[in-house]
């Protein structure tokens, strides 16, 4: 059975990732790349659907664990009644596809047990196992190819490999596992000690670089490394998590997907890159972003492949019995192909704020641009499946409307601002009138006056946390009595111990069974708009419970559920990490990010 969600690690070489337990089982990993068939997959299954555990023979003591400062390279110490020794594990950068493991003896002697099950396709291959020589395991399975290159004598048992060995004070034995096409020479390996090294040197190149965010800045910190290991380094893109199918409900179906990269996750991407001073990844996100919705804009979908694929079946791995018996496991995510009108001002905002933030604007954005907008003044009055990506009947989501007014505000005010010709100026004037006729729509049908809140969609009484948006896009000031009401409605309505619902818990809006755990971003959602509102000792203990909540390493997932006080959801969630950049940011520092993107036109931000 797989660990806590919040008992993993995250390894990753800015391709691919994996996730290690504290007990030193490995039992995630996708090579070459992370959106490919798991050759490991223990954590929505059992031992037998993959795994690789390192872990010493005798009952462990204690166990401690924490990734060296300003890494990515985990060091796990455990202690037995003979002695201590350290797990080191970690993704060599220079490479796409190894993991290396290197087991260190500390104190006295300690025994260890290895236990090596290899499965291709997300568990369900048994591949062909041969030893090469003394040192070098190969396993093959159609297309693919693992070899392990090890110090230690092996044996077979029941489709696993397995070893017993020692090490004592002083003493380093170094696994090197890697992936590479099986109709290829077998590869003669790489330098561990070496590829450590080069690897270390890597990340505290890209880590040294964050600036001081007072007293939150070792979360910030580990969260911008976190954010960096879901960059897919060869387009730009950037996952939601490096997992699919961890539950929003234990025992329940709604697991997804999250191995993909979401259009509306970018505007506070771009801002956590931007205002800690890291250009090169925000314009290699927006890069990315410009690339993948090119095209036709009827097109335009809500989440993309690593580098901009558009088919993203979804379909069901029957094999898998789920985390904790969360079923169906789902590959794809059949949400690609909806209708969210929400990533038009996604899109417009980014870009906005990537001007602001003082990267230069490509041609390819004014062109895109002129092609998106006049299909959005068409569409924008349609019903949609909103930003929760909805599997029931399409709505008038008030969230959609506001961020379609996002979309033609950002683009009246830089056509004001780069109009040369009477055509420049008619168009406007032309987005600012359609920007203001959204405002009105929304304003009337999105504000429910006897609850004295904007509600989830036109004519209903329910409450959604993206309402809060409306301050935070700057559709309304913080001040505003209309967004002071709603802020009040949703804390009385979505608060579960402290922390926010994305929606009314005790309804099925969305057409799947079952409730959830606690977003977390909408929880940083709600700490920024009590920043606006100047209501900062809130903010402060809000931020503080959150960032709380991460685990022994600094890592989150994409709920939490506040009364079983375990996580949720796929892990770790990028989003969840922007919010700790963004929110920690904007209680730091005077010229916030939050005030910065609410103003609307604000000088550049900060860095």
């Amino acid at each position: 059975m797989a660990a806590l969600i919040e008992d993993y690690a995250l390894l990753g070489n800015c391709k691919t990732a994996a996730l290690v337990a504290k007990d030193g089982s490995l039992d995630w990993l996708c090579f070459p790349r992370f959106d490919a068939p798991a050759c490991f997959a223990a954590l929505l299954g059992e031992a037998d659907n993959g795994r690789w555990k390192i872990s010493p023979t005798d009952p462990v003591i204690t166990t401690e664990r924490r990734y060296r400062d300003g890494t990515l390279i985990l060091e796990t110490v455990f202690e037995t009644d003979t002695g201590r020794a350290m797990l080191i594990d970690f993704m060599p950068t220079e490479t796409s596809s190894s993991v290396v493991r290197i087991v260190v003896g500390l104190e006295g002697r300690v025994e260890f047990d290895m236990d090596l099950a290899i499965r291709f396709d997300y568990g369900s291959s048994v591949p062909w196992v041969e030893m090469k020589d003394e040192h070098t395991l190969t396993a093959v399975a159609g297309p693919e190819m693992l070899i392990l290159h090890t110090p230690v004598h092996l044996h077979a048992l029941d489709h696993h490999t397995g070893s017993h060995f020692l090490v004592e004070t002083g003493q380093r034995k170094v696994f090197v596992l890697s992936h590479q096409a099986s109709n290829h020479p077998v590869h003669s390996g790489i330098d561990g000690e070496l590829a450590l090294k080069k690897t270390e040197h890597f990340w505290l190149k890209f880590s040294d670089r964050c600036p001081e965010v007072g007293q939150w800045s070792a979360q910030v910190k580990r969260s911008l490394i976190t954010l960096k290991a879901l960059t897919y380094e060869p387009t730009g893109g950037i996952v939601a998590a490096v997992t699919t199918s961890l539950p929003e409900q234990l025992g329940g179906e709604r697991n997804w997907d999250y191995r993909f990269c979401w259009l509306r996750d970018a505007t506070m991407t771009l801002l956590a890159f931007m205002n800690l001073g890291y250009y090169e990844e925000a314009e290699a996100w927006r890069g990315w972003l410009l690339r993948s919705v090119a095209g036709n804009p009827e097109q335009i979908q809500i989440m993309y492949g690593l580098g901009g694929e558009r088919r993203l079946p979804e379909y069901e791995l029957p094999w898998l019995s789920g985390y904790e018996h969360s079923r169906p496991v789902r590959i794809g995510n059949a949400a690609a192909t909806q209708m969210q009108l929400d990533v038009f001002g996604e899109v417009a905002d980014a870009m906005a704020q990537a001007a602001k933030g003082g990267l230069p604007r490509p041609p390819r954005s004014a062109a895109i641009i002129k092609v998106i907008m006049p299909f959005l003044e068409k569409v924008w009055h349609l019903p949609d499946k909103g930003i929760w990506e909805m599997r029931s009947d399409p709505q008038h989501f008030t969230h959609s409307k506001v961020m379609a007014w996002v979309s033609f505000d950002r683009n009246a005010y830089f056509a004001e601002q780069s109009a040369k010709t009477d055509e420049d100026r008619a168009l406007a004037i032309h987005y600012r009138a359609i920007a203001n006729e959204i405002h009105a729509d929304v304003c009337l049908n999105g504000f429910d006056a006897q609850l004295g809140s904007f509600v989830q969609t036109y004519g209903s009484q329910s409450l959604d946390a993206s309402l809060l948006q409306i301050a935070l896009t700057g559709f309304l000031p913080a001040d505003d009595l209309r967004v002071v009401g709603t802020v009040q409605a949703i804390e009385n309505a979505l608060m579960q111990e402290g922390l926010l619902l994305r929606y009314d818990a005790d309804r099925t809006v969305d057409g799947v069974a079952g409730h959830e755990g606690t977003f977390l971003v909408c929880s940083f959602w709600l700490a920024d708009v009590y920043v606006l509102m100047g209501r900062w000792a809130d903010a402060e203990a809000l931020f503080e419970r959150l960032s709380g909540l991460c685990n022994d390493v600094g890592l989150l997932a994409e709920q939490y559920d506040p009364r079983e006080k375990r996580m949720l959801g796929n892990f770790p969630q990028a989003f969840s990490h922007i919010g700790i950049i963004n929110t920690a940011l904007n209680l730091h520092r005077s010229a916030c990010p939050a005030v910065a993107r609410a103003s609307g036109h604000s000088e550049p931000l900060a860095s």
